[in-house]
């Protein structure tokens, strides 16, 4: 029997003296980043130890919110198929079981409905997840594509949760791996046109992807390489058009892009450059046949759609056929042979609109259309308030309709589905929110109507129980941020309830509210949900991105603390009783939160916490470190941007005050936020905070076979949440069961 500690654990302390511009810090816990294994793990399992003490008394609320997040969730489930060449592809989940698996039945003229995706249909396993995961503790996959032919499989596998996938190239028939010499890849796969050879990216020491290589089928050692991106703050992907003509080759950092085409008939030509990288060119390209779509900023700080030649060429070249109107942000587009679907934000959300491929002698005729002044109030109200052009296209191509507005529910989150193909009459979209479980619809391109064709509601779901209020919340600097608070039907601002306020702001990453089913959970029990928007991410367009970052980063962390501030003082949470999430760059702002103004919470859940930000940025040794340059500026560069982060960064600012309690949870294996930080992070907090260990404790949990995400398997995925979601419901005193 395990003996229960009797104090937190306390990591040696062994100086390290970093210096830049002129200044001098110890840090005392940097030597853990380079401990031998036997002292890693002896550190880490204390911590796991610690914490599982202090947690064990949670073990039947953990049970009863994974029983329900079972029960909110649809076990034996089946995707909405999606064609490419000659099969209808689609997931199937089975109850107990922890992966998916993907299936397959040919192609005969329609969407086959869900009671044809059988044997006698037709059913073809592709791969199944739960075989591949063959009993380890970890399983995951980059990207699958089959080959043209549909003989074959391309998929990235990985076993540890660090993104080094291996290439898994197999007979779908047969259920044979035929090639699997290829390793550390990264995300995005190719086909050549003959089924012959795969592209793929290649990873670096420092875990970005900065190859292209093109690999020949059983051939091992004749690889080929496309494109090699030798400047570190750039990363390359590769996909496929969907036209099928193309291989697309984006190398991108935060702020600049540059795309390359290859002929997927002739792929061991050199790549077709569209536009070199200009510093502040953004662009984003989608072959459509006659021409390309390219989304571009070159003209508009929130991007707009442009038509360009099927050849190198520039911004003065390309045709703008829809542009960003005021609080929208233009994201991509999706071509198909008759239409294209342009994804992006209006007024803070989700949105989708299609635009048709039209007589470029009739738009001609009808003359140009420039935003709401040339259109009537009718069609102004359809088309939404972006500027549209319809412009002549290249000599030769299709020219574009104006844009339609696609039919969604309100606060729903939306997504284009799946579609390889060019031939798509109708197209398909994810749709969900935290209190709409997924559903699939499907799209009219001719007049944006949708209809559902797959809901994953679960029995019993009663969306008249909860509530959504939208609400603006006055920032430090007097600018309004949004936030919505999800609630229950019968609850309001009566100062006594429990809340969780959740935030990430960073990378032009909206935070959107995707459904997860453990938040019913929490609502149930009268938990109200503050869903943050803060400055930082890409919720309100690029200014309210580069509102928050760099040298305006604090704005992220001063908004969320008017957040949670706005839930007290307006009685939606009773004092004392709000607690706060944040994951990876959201656990950066959950840090600094918690320094200034831990008065505000009562808990805190850091998942994958950012949170030794300046250190870390200043090692360009590190995994993907130089690419984070654009995003929180130089500090090795910029003595102003080093003094900026300093006054920030988590680990170095931590006061002698009380703290609520606080949980980091982390995984050895995380190549993106190091195992390193949330436990430097711990130590310095032990060390410096006034709190009691027992009524107030600042644990650690480590996944010690896991990456970024966590738990891999959906099951272990689900216990892990239960016991995050417990462990705060308990702080902030809610109730148990529902």
């Amino acid at each position: 029997m395990t003996e229960t500690p009797a104090a937190p654990p306390r990591a040696e302390k062994k100086p390290t003296v970093f210096e830049f511009h002129g200044q001098r810090y110890t840090d005392h816990y940097e030597w853990l980043r380079h401990a031998d294994e036997k002292e890693r793990l002896r550190i880490l399992r204390a911590e796991n130890e610690w914490t599982a003490a202090r947690t064990a008394h949670l073990a039947p609320f953990v049970d009863a919110l994974v029983a329900e997040t079972v029960a909110h969730a649809i076990e034996d489930d089946v995707t909405l198929p999606y064609r490419e060449g000659d099969w209808w592809y689609y997931r199937r989940t089975w109850a107990g079981r922890q992966y998916p698996a993907l299936y397959r039945v040919p192609d005969r003229g329609t969407r086959p409905g869900f009671d044809e995706l059988d044997e006698a249909g037709g059913e073809q396993v592709v791969w199944d997840g739960n075989a591949l995961a063959n009993g380890r503790d970890f399983f995951a996959t980059s990207s699958f594509r089959p080959s043209p032919s549909g003989t074959l499989g391309a998929l990235g596998c990985d076993h540890s949760g660090d993104e080094r996938f291996t290439l898994r190239i197999f007979d779908i028939d047969r259920q044979v791996v035929i090639d699997d010499s290829v390793e550390n890849i990264g995300y995005g796969l190719s086909w050549a046109a003959d089924s012959r050879s795969v592209m793929f990216t290649r990873l670096d020491a420092a875990w970005r992807s900065w190859q292209v290589w093109l690999h020949p089928v059983g051939q091992n050692g004749d690889d080929h390489l496309i494109y090699q991106e030798n400047d570190p703050r750039f990363e390359v992907s590769v996909s496929q058009s969907h036209d099928g003509r193309w291989a697309i080759i984006h190398s991108s950092s935060p702020t600049t892009t540059e795309v390359r085409l290859v002929d997927r008939h002739n792929p061991y030509a050199p790549p077709l450059l569209v536009c070199p990288r200009t510093r502040g060119l953004d662009y984003y390209v989608e072959p459509a046949g006659d021409q390309l779509l390219v989304v571009h900023n070159a003209n508009c700080k929130d991007f707009e759609v442009a038509s360009a030649p099927l050849r190198s060429s520039g911004p003065q070249e390309w045709e703008t056929i829809l542009r960003a109107g005021p609080g929208e942000r233009i994201m991509w587009a999706d071509a198909f042979s008759g239409y294209a679907v342009v994804s992006m934000r209006s007024g803070g959300a989700t949105q989708m609109r299609v635009i048709r491929r039209v007589d470029a002698q009739a738009v001609a005729d009808a003359g140009d259309i420039e935003g709401d002044a040339g259109q009537a109030p009718d069609e102004a109200q359809a088309h939404g308030t972006s500027e549209t052009a319809r412009t002549p296209a290249p000599e030769g191509a299709a020219a574009w309709s104006a844009p339609i507005i696609v039919d969604v529910p309100a606060h729903a989150t939306i997504e284009i589905g799946r579609h390889p193909e060019w031939e798509c009459e109708e197209f398909a979209l994810a749709c969900e929110s935290v209190l709409m479980p997924p559903r699939q619809l499907v799209c009219d391109p001719a007049t944006g109507a949708t209809r559902v064709a797959k809901d994953s509601a679960f029995d019993g779901f009663d969306p008249a129980r909860y509530g959504a209020t939208d609400v603006l919340v006055r920032a430090e600097d007097g600018t309004e941020i949004p936030m919505t608070v999800f609630h229950r039907a019968d609850i309001g601002p009566n100062g006594a309830n429990p809340g969780l306020v959740v935030g990430y702001g960073a990378y032009e990453i909206a935070n959107d509210p995707y459904y997860k089913p453990v938040l019913l959970s929490l609502l149930d029990r009268g938990v109200v949900l503050g869903w943050t928007h803060v400055r930082g991410g890409g919720e309100l367009g690029r200014a309210w991105y580069e509102d928050g970052k760099e040298l305006n980063k604090r704005n992220t962390f001063t908004d969320f603390v008017a957040c949670a501030r706005y839930l007290r003082e307006s009685g939606w949470t009773a004092p004392g009783r709000l607690a706060a999430q944040g994951r990876s760059a959201g656990g950066l702002l959950i840090g600094v939160a918690l320094n200034l103004a831990p008065e505000e919470f009562r808990a805190a859940h850091a998942g994958m916490p950012f949170v030794d930000a300046l250190t870390t940025i200043c090692n360009p040794n590190l995994p993907l470190t130089a690419g984070e340059w654009e995003e929180w500026g130089n500090p090795l560069e910029s003595p102003e941007v080093y003094e900026y982060m300093k006054t920030y960064t988590p680990v170095g600012n931590i006061r002698e005050c009380e703290y609520p309690a606080i949980l980091a949870t982390t995984s050895l294996n995380d190549i993106r936020v190091s195992w390193v930080e949330p436990t430097k992070w711990v130590q310095t907090l032990r060390e410096r905070a006034t709190n009691d260990p027992i009524a107030r404790p600042i644990l650690e949990k480590i996944e010690l076979v896991a990456g970024h995400q966590g738990a891999s398997g959906r099951y272990d995925r689900w216990r892990e949440e239960a016991f995050e979601y417990a462990w705060l419901l308990d702080q902030i005193d809610a109730n148990w069961y529902v």
